[in-house]
């Protein structure tokens, strides 16, 4: 199996992956409509998309204004990453726009997105009542900084999961107090089981190989996570073909397909109170679309929210219609109910 980390290399290679017959984990990335294992057997974007993301964050903001119906006529801002990757929460946006009668401006960065001015001058004109950021990396910290520079609320900016983590905010501190981001479940976890088992028998021998303090971080655990999810697809593919025996790609295919990681396999794995089921099918290969928020005390994240679940009355349909016209361009079959077997 292969994590590309990345949705413009997952892009590349989703039409790869079925001729070389190796899986892609794309989990919180990639493409929104690789959900659909019909037609990407391949590709699985475990525990969220970036349609996800998008759903959960209108979701939340319309719980902050006291019902959707509160969203007629307000202004929400996308500033985003000038890549695939920037780009795909859009069609989620403008299906709730349509929905829920809030105006959506677009606001494309440049990579690496140090350059943000112009943006943020148009930002302090327009003054939308939210700002949505889709970033990576320096693109995040310059968007924080602007967004202090023209007096915009921090406490109304929200960021993508890849915009949520301490790199993006500890060297702004204080000046990013009250930054939300939507987490791909987890955020910091300093006192989740696995982090304090890694801490005692790793960090504890003097065999760490990063920082200690690093240890539980949002990037840290994320990285753990995405270990566990390919370390079970490839458990849940021995319990088939064989325990102990090396897997094919075609058989770990089969694994991540057949996924159950259920509450208490997760909590026996040390990931108690991280993250929630996941249950991937031939249909889905997502497995779960559940997400929380978390905002920047100044020092540190801390959640803000409950946990919300992604509406799948909008994602389907979006999902379906998304994936039938990649398979009619790159003329693909539907997987057949046989071939779901398989």
């Amino acid at each position: 199996m292969f994590q590309p980390l990345s949705t413009g290399i997952t892009f590349a290679l989703t039409e790869k992956a079925p001729v070389d017959k190796i899986p892609l984990i794309t989990a919180g990335y990639g493409r929104s409509e690789s959900q659909d294992g019909g037609v990407f057997k391949w590709n699985f974007p475990l525990a969220g998309t970036y349609w996800v993301a998008a759903d959960v964050l209108i979701q939340h903001i319309a719980k902050k204004e006291g019902g959707f119906d509160k969203l007629k006529g307000k202004k929400i801002a996308l500033v985003y990453h000038d890549s695939p990757f920037g780009k795909e929460p859009i069609p989620l946006l403008q299906e709730r726009a349509a929905m829920h009668g809030y105006q959506l401006s677009l606001l494309p960065v440049a990579h690496p997105g140090v350059e943000q001015k112009a943006t943020w001058l148009q930002i302090r004109q327009q003054r939308p009542d939210y700002v949505l950021l889709w970033g990576w990396g320096v693109m995040n910290s310059t968007a924080l900084k602007e967004a202090q520079a023209v007096g915009y609320p921090r406490e109304k900016m929200y960021g993508v999961w890849w915009a949520g983590a301490e790199p993006d905010v500890k060297d702004i501190g204080e000046g990013a107090k009250g930054y939300n981001a939507i987490t791909m479940q987890h955020g910091a976890e300093p006192n989740a089981p696995f982090i304090k088992e890694i801490l005692e028998k790793v960090h504890g021998k003097g065999q760490g190989t990063g920082p200690k303090e690093e240890v539980g971080s949002v990037l840290y655990v994320r990285g753990a996570i995405s270990a566990m999810l390919a370390v079970e697809g490839v458990r849940a593919a021995q319990e088939r073909f064989g325990k102990g025996k090396v897997m094919t790609g075609e058989q770990v295919r089969w694994g991540l397909e057949n996924l159950n990681l259920t509450q208490a396999k997760l909590d026996a794995l040390g990931f108690k109170g991280v993250m929630r089921p996941i249950s991937t099918s031939c249909q889905d290969h997502m497995g779960a679309a559940w997400a929380r928020i978390h905002t920047w005390n100044g020092s540190k994240w801390e959640f803000t929210s409950d946990w919300y679940q992604a509406d799948e009355q909008i994602l389907k349909p979006m999902v379906r219609a998304a994936a039938d016209k990649y398979a009619a361009e790159k003329k693909i079959q539907r997987r057949t109910p046989q071939d779901c077997q398989s």
